[in-house]
């Protein structure tokens, strides 16, 4: 998950819409199961395998009134798996044998289309308005095997991204940040620093079958990369990505 993102979570479902919401944090169970993983689709896969098991094991704790798994699925997440692009977790990643009767309500809707029902059932408009996130979440943005170290490094940069472009006052559909399994060299106080590059994301877009990517502010580029190395230990480098879809995906794995 993202910096903080649990917490906000909570508070919308159980503080602005009154649900009883059980949260677990089930961090060591996904990384144990993520060791020497670097291949995209095996970290989808395992990640939504291992989701469905936790989400079992805190539904038999319930009690037997739960029936039903609800999922986000919207049409994008279909088409790319039909294609072929990527094998999105909840379209073509669910055990067979699943306990439970699926749901996916907007399956059929593309994101813009998401947000309108959204207003139209009242929900929060931070919620309405979030920004999309990847079902597999942080772990396809640490690129390559998943590291503690560099998954922390990942969320606070990912943090000053946001942030930052947040403050900027800008409308842009995504932004985000994403950090590699290799290095590259620097400097820290005159001494030699091998550490890893950070690549800022953006894009535009409706229907997120095509994007195009926003042409940044110097002053905010050069902000961020300041902000970035000077508090992300392990960070010594930012890019920015310039690719549009197609040719690359609005997410790296």
């Amino acid at each position: 998950m993202r910096k903080g993102e649990s917490k906000q979570v909570v508070d919308v479902f159980k503080n602005q819409m009154d649900a009883n919401l059980v949260y677990v944090d089930a961090t060591d169970r996904f990384l144990d199961k993520l060791v020497d993983i670097a291949e995209p689709e095996a970290k989808r896969k395992i990640i939504g395998a291992e989701f469905i098991r936790v989400f079992e094991e805190e539904a038999r704790k319930v009690g037997d009134e739960v029936s039903f798994l609800a999922q986000g699925t919207i049409y994008p997440d279909i088409l790319e798996s039909q294609d072929g692009v990527k094998a999105h977790h909840n379209v073509g990643g669910l055990p067979e044998d699943l306990q439970f009767e699926l749901c996916e309500p907007v399956k059929l809707l593309y994101k813009d289309e998401v947000r309108v029902v959204g207003r139209e059932l009242g929900l929060p408009e931070n919620m309405v308005e979030r920004q999309p996130f990847p079902g597999p979440g942080l772990g396809v943005r640490c690129l390559g095997v998943i590291t503690r170290d560099r998954l922390e490094a990942l969320r606070e940069a990912d943090a000053i991204v946001r942030e930052e472009i947040d403050k900027a006052g800008l409308t842009i559909w995504q932004y985000f940040a994403v950090v590699p399994d290799f290095r590259a060299t620097g400097v820290r106080e005159g001494k030699r620093a091998y550490d890893w590059p950070c690549i800022i994301r953006c894009i535009n877009t409706v229907d997120v079958m095509t994007a195009e990517v926003p042409e940044l502010d110097w002053a905010l580029l050069k902000r961020i990369t300041a902000r970035v190395t000077a508090e992300v230990p392990g960070i010594c480098r930012v890019c920015y990505d310039l690719t549009p879809k197609p040719v690359g995906t609005v997410e790296w794995e």
